[in-house]
């Protein structure tokens, strides 16, 4: 590995590939934003336009508001695109060996991007999390009253697992009032009720996203497993994105090879009699199945970014799995991790999915391409 660091063209080529990613990586992530919400902020009977969402940031974090997170989807999509190339390279490598030019099926190719995905998955879902809370930060109001200098200093326990957070003490005061047809035995119940875990908010319910988006915050409120919530959906999606994007742009690729060759005296007999395609026609393959990819695994993003939104502390989860609880839904939504609860919000946010992948994938595969030929091919 060292050696391979040390090599000057392997290097170029690894700046190269992290300059396209870092330049795809910005072009399009208001579209990643802009998606983001729409799926957050979807419900049955509501569904917000790409207006909506524009004029909310706006009025929350401005035009920069669009903007959030992107250092952490940056370093996210250049370690886990890395991993998707590399293991395509590597299994489509073995799939070719032995064969008299470099040809790939295009089954062999959607098998090969499907596991690649699965890998891009779990290497990229920490940083995934902390895109999606920065987005999802952006644009909803924090009160000014939430200011700790303006409150008194908060439990032990909130100390403990959220430092600097305040409680809602209007709903903690309703809760004490329920109570307050009991004998109570401590005379400051509000106090009290602050010690135990699920009243850390002061409704029973846990914080929102907005107060959990710092790394350490999530590690002590909802623990390092947090960062893969939702990795079945996760695993789905990015196998279904990877396998059929691998596929559709290897079955592209083969049909303007064919189109190409059309013509040509003698006919070539292998690909490599053909001659490589142009760059901007691997671009324009790249982007379309990018899209085409993007649309059939959209479901499980969906769902993915929705799980992810959810803050559930450790006490819960340790709960849930000292009680055996089951997931909810039937065995395909069990076994993909899709809540029921979404089954009528899985395409939320689609069209905005499908611009931002096929953009992405287009001046991925062209910038890198224009880099190689222009700077590291002439050196």
């Amino acid at each position: 590995m060292e050696e391979l660091l040390k090599n000057p063209v392997f290097a170029s080529h690894v700046l190269a590939a992290s300059g396209s990613v870092a330049i795809s990586t910005g072009l399009t992530y208001p579209f990643d934003t802009i998606k983001t919400l729409i799926q957050v902020g979807a419900s049955s009977s509501k569904k917000l336009t790409t207006d909506q969402v524009l004029g909310r940031v706006k009025s929350v974090s401005g035009y920069p508001g669009l903007y959030s997170g992107v250092s952490w989807m940056t370093v996210g999509r250049i370690t886990s695109l890395g991993a998707r190339f590399g293991v395509h390279e590597l299994l489509t490598a073995f799939y070719k060996d032995g064969r008299i030019d470099n040809y790939v099926y295009v089954s062999e190719a959607l098998f090969a991007g499907m596991v690649a995905g699965a890998i891009e998955s779990c290497l990229n879902s920490p940083f995934e999390m902390m895109k999606l809370r920065k987005q999802v930060a952006a644009a909803i109001h924090v009160p000014s009253s939430s200011n700790p200098a303006t409150k008194p200093a908060s439990a032990p326990i909130i100390s403990r697992l959220l430092p600097g957070y305040i409680p809602d003490k209007v709903a903690l005061n309703r809760t004490v009032n329920l109570l307050s047809v009991l004998s109570p035995k401590n005379h400051n119940m509000a106090e009290a009720l602050q010690n135990y875990p699920w009243m850390m908010s002061g409704s029973g319910k846990p914080p929102d996203v907005t107060d959990v988006k710092r790394p350490i915050d999530i590690v002590r409120l909802e623990g390092w497993q947090s960062f893969w919530r939702g990795l079945r959906a996760g695993i789905a999606r990015d196998s279904i994105f990877s396998g059929i994007f691998f596929g559709s742009w290897q079955f592209l690729h083969l049909a303007l090879l064919n189109w190409k060759a059309v013509g040509m005296n003698p006919p070539p007999e292998t690909n490599d009699e053909i001659g490589p395609l142009s760059p901007l026609s691997v671009s324009l393959t790249a982007g379309v199945s990018g899209s085409v990819a993007a649309a059939a695994s959209h479901g499980f993003d969906t769902s993915r970014t929705r799980s992810q939104c959810v803050v559930l502390p450790k006490y819960l989860a340790m709960e849930r799995s000292l009680l055996k609880w089951s997931r909810p839904g039937n065995w395909f939504e069990r076994f993909t991790g899709i809540h029921p609860a979404d089954r009528n919000l899985l395409f939320r946010g689609i069209s905005a999915r499908m611009a931002r992948s096929g953009l992405a994938s287009f001046v991925l595969v062209g910038t890198y391409f224009f880099t190689v030929d222009h700077f590291i091919a002439k050196s």
